[in-house]
């Protein structure tokens, strides 16, 4: 009886079935865990970078007049203006604010920020209005037209008003940012921050706030990398 002997070719030989259908699900896998990591860290980067500046802000930030350390200053920052020239109820809050630092001795003299891009539309002249006529003399007033951005009102608050010491006064959501930029700017900033989430909807503060996110982000690279120079500057007129 004759026995055939079978031999195998060498060379490369046939895959698994089972092997062929792991492969594409292991690349699906891997392409599916870098998409993921990609997200997490675009979208932890920025809360982290959010939480950076609230934190060290916060031996700053104030919620009551009377606990703020005196200065000469308060900066006001501009907050939006109704066509017939009334205040919106944020920056109403804020000027608001601004007077109760002035009535109670906390500071002497308002500086009011705020955007007077065009003829019809002037932020700080209605802020003055509205203090006026809650008593605070027009001569402890000085208004900056320019102030289009927190990181502009800041600038401009040190080079063009001289002030490098001085009380923010804003909503409490956007006041670490606000502080943020003007310690960087060379003012050195203590800030009262005006009521925001309880006070107005829930809807529009979490708007407000994710907002706030991409304005923080912007704000360091303004202040630690780009360092634009304000729309305008102009010569100094310092505060009076």
């Amino acid at each position: 009886m004759t026995m055939q002997v079978i031999t195998r070719k060498k060379g490369p030989q046939p895959a698994d079935d089972r092997s062929v259908l792991r492969r594409p699900a292991r690349h699906r896998q891997r392409w599916l865990l870098a998409f993921l990591l990609l997200v997490a860290g675009a979208t932890l980067a920025p809360l982290s970078l959010m939480a950076y500046v609230v934190t060290t802000t916060r031996p700053y930030r104030y919620t009551e007049p009377a606990s703020i350390p005196p200065e000469r200053v308060a900066i006001v920052f501009g907050a939006g203006v109704r066509p017939d020239g009334r205040l919106s109820p944020m920056l109403a809050d804020r000027v608001e604010g601004a007077i109760r630092l002035y009535q109670s001795g906390r500071v002497q003299k308002l500086l009011m920020t705020g955007d007077n891009s065009h003829i019809e539309y002037n932020e700080v002249s209605a802020m003055k209005r509205y203090a006026v006529a809650q008593g605070v003399p027009a001569r402890d007033i000085t208004l900056d037209y320019a102030g289009f951005s927190t990181y502009e009102s800041c600038y401009r608050a040190r080079e063009i008003f001289g002030v490098t010491r001085a009380v923010l006064v804003t909503q409490s959501y956007h006041l670490p940012r606000a502080i943020y930029t003007c310690r960087h700017l060379g003012v050195e900033a203590v800030g009262l921050g005006t009521p925001d989430w309880g006070v107005y909807s829930s809807q529009l503060m979490q708007r407000y706030t994710l907002r706030e996110l991409l304005a923080t982000l912007k704000a360091m690279w303004d202040v630690h990398l780009a360092h634009p120079l304000p729309t305008f500057l102009g010569p100094y007129e310092g505060v009076e």
